[in-house]
């Protein structure tokens, strides 16, 4: 019965997962996802689907419960008040599933057709854990192996014939306990950090900063699901720039002009800091309607980048939003000055039906 249910549930799951696949490009711009998510759930609204549950069949009995009932007849003969007008139009169905940030990325992957990650060189670092997978004759009672020790004061009564299978007791002695001991294991463990920065300038208004949540959201959501140890680090910049928090990232506007290569500089600074690039596989995104202070700092951005920042980057990818203000030229300068840089990538986000395209052409190279 047990089996059985299981396979109904992975049953319900697959549809689940087909339903989520079949309208990616919408969840991709749905903002409240973001705002339901839990530690290691998040919770999905998906129409069309019913929970499972019994149905009774017919045995062409009439009735309600005994006697004879009518169409329309209440049940307890009350007939209630009703909370308006019938509709006319069919109801929609709508459930709300949870399912893990792992499955969510899986499924993103598979209908982005994106390749798995493979971390670059030897940027992976070994962490020692604990494996209780050996036995000895010492330890506390929390870790007494009963099996083993019920087997060993067997073993002991039969050989000096103390047994009797017509009073089969088993009197254990100090010796019979045998208890769980651990052994530490050595485990590879590729480690990234995701560099987020973004333009908070006066023309980086409330819509361009719902594209950049919502683009960042499916790129952590994506790398996440690729290394085990992950970290985020978070840069805002007019002028000037500054690592802050996620929350500040995200909702923080300034009135200032721009200064693209102040975030680079920044960028630099945080990695030369906390990330070795033998030990950590490094991410670079950043966000911008494209308006630029000059010529001469958007040449000074791609210096930075060509001798500093990508050397050590498995990728740098620039997200350019759509802005009435910005005069959205710095993509055209990094597809022109970096053009021979594999592991550069740019795309623009107009309006929330881009993110669909543009996670996939950050990740379809697998870097």
């Amino acid at each position: 019965m047990v089996l059985r249910i299981e396979k109904d549930h992975q049953r319900f799951r697959q549809i689940v997962k087909g339903k989520i696949r079949d309208d990616l490009r919408k969840f991709l711009t749905r903002g409240e996802l973001i705002g339901k998510e839990g530690k290691n759930l998040i919770s999905i609204p998906v129409r069309g689907i019913d929970l499972p549950h019994f149905r009774y069949g017919d045995n062409n009995d009439s009735g309600v419960g005994q006697g004879d009932g009518q169409p329309g007849q209440s049940v307890d003969g009350d007939e209630g008040q009703g909370l308006g007008p019938g509709g006319t139009e069919p109801g929609r169905h709508i459930l709300e599933v949870e399912i893990t940030l792992d499955e969510l990325a899986d499924i993103l992957g598979e209908e982005l057709q994106l390749p798995r990650i493979e971390p670059k060189g030897r940027h992976s670092i070994t962490t020692v854990k604990e494996r209780y997978s050996s036995i000895r004759q010492s330890g506390p009672e929390s870790l007494r192996h009963f099996k083993r020790t019920f087997r060993q004061a067997l073993r002991r009564m039969i050989m000096t014939g103390a047994y009797d299978p017509n009073n089969p007791a088993i009197i254990f002695e100090r010796r019979d306990k045998l208890y769980r001991s651990w052994k530490p294991v050595k485990k590879p463990q590729s480690n990234a950090v995701i560099v987020y920065m973004m333009d908070v300038s006066g023309s980086m208004g409330h819509e361009q900063k719902e594209l950049v949540r919502l683009e960042a959201f499916w790129i952590d959501a994506w790398l996440r699901r690729n290394y085990e140890g992950i970290e985020s680090r978070y840069i805002v910049h007019d002028v000037h720039a500054k690592e802050v928090d996620r929350d500040t990232f995200f909702h923080l506007r300034e009135d200032g002009g721009t200064k693209i290569s102040s975030a680079f500089r920044c960028c630099k600074e945080v990695l030369d800091k906390h990330y070795r690039p033998e030990e950590w596989n490094v991410y670079l995104f950043h966000f911008s309607d494209g308006d630029n202070s000059s010529e001469s700092d958007s040449r000074d951005c791609c210096k930075l980048l060509r001798e500093q920042l990508l050397p050590r980057s498995n990728q740098f990818g620039y997200c350019q939003v759509a802005s009435s203000y910005g005069s959205g030229n710095f993509i055209n300068v990094l597809r022109e000055q970096l053009a021979d840089a594999e592991n550069v990538v740019t795309s623009r986000v107009n309006t929330k039906d881009d993110i669909y395209d543009s996670i996939k052409a950050f990740f379809a190279r697998g870097r």
